[in-house]
């Protein structure tokens, strides 16, 4: 099943650091307070107690973070009542793309020429800021800094790839995006991000097709993305992505 296969990369992202709380997998960043950075996944097929959903939040409290869940539904079923009940709230429902070996990723790893801009794997450290600060300042996040690198950098040591858009005149990087380390051929394509000067252009749409390409020699064969939007979403189907199930966001703000 997909999504128990998603849930096993969730895990495995998680790496060493990950914090049990009961029947819930907690990823926490300790330099990092922002959202995406702190989640839990339950569980397969998880039907929790008020105690153990307690236990989760008092896990999340005791480090100043958010009490949140990035998760498939449909892999637990039984999970979202239970924290409704306990006050918890959806942040959102987003679709959960897929582009299995063997699916054509759409557009070619480069824009069109008429977009000067040229895209390529990153490896250096160089490349790594830029990619950073092009990510943050897409997403809205503070300036980059050592951690955001160093994360950058735990992709690539995982197996995982980052990927950037050059400004073909300049040399500036203009668009980014990064596929994690496979667990089990699964692997999530995430911070694609584009400056407000170079978008719709199809830069974002490169990036994607360059990491999903680039990612099949790497050993990952089922590479999912969750976009935040429908518009996102029409930049990944001309990829080769189509929805394959859903992921929950929610909360305790």
């Amino acid at each position: 099943m997909l999504g128990a296969r998603v849930h096993a990369y969730l895990r495995a992202a998680a790496g060493p650091r990950g914090h049990r709380a009961g029947p819930f997998l907690i990823r926490f960043d300790e330099h990092d307070d922002a959202l995406p950075f702190n989640y839990a996944v339950p569980d397969d097929d998880l039907a929790p107690t008020p105690e153990d959903v307690a236990a989760l939040v008092t896990a999340f409290r005791e480090r100043g973070r958010t009490p949140r869940l990035e998760y498939v539904p449909q892999v637990a079923p039984k999970v979202e009542d239970a924290l409704l009940a306990a006050g918890f709230a959806a942040e959102g429902r987003y679709p959960l793309l897929v582009c299995p070996a063997g699916s054509p990723a759409g557009p070619p790893a480069d824009v069109p020429a008429d977009a000067g801009v040229r895209v390529a794997l990153v490896t250096d450290e160089p490349g790594l800021w830029q990619v950073a600060r092009v990510m943050n300042e897409a997403f809205d996040a503070p300036e980059a800094t050592v951690h955001d690198v160093a994360r950058l950098r735990g992709v690539l040591d995982r197996g995982g790839l980052v990927a950037a858009a050059r400004d073909a005149a300049t040399g500036e990087v203009v668009g980014a995006g990064q596929l994690g380390g496979p667990q089990d051929g699964v692997a999530e394509v995430a911070g694609i991000a584009v400056r407000v000067t170079h978008r719709r252009r199809g830069v974002g749409g490169a990036v994607t097709a360059l990491l999903t390409r680039a990612g099949a020699g790497a050993g990952i064969t089922m590479p999912f993305l969750t976009p935040a939007d429908d518009a996102a979403g029409r930049v990944y189907a001309r990829v080769g992505y189509h929805k394959a199930g859903e992921v929950l966001h929610i909360s305790a703000r």
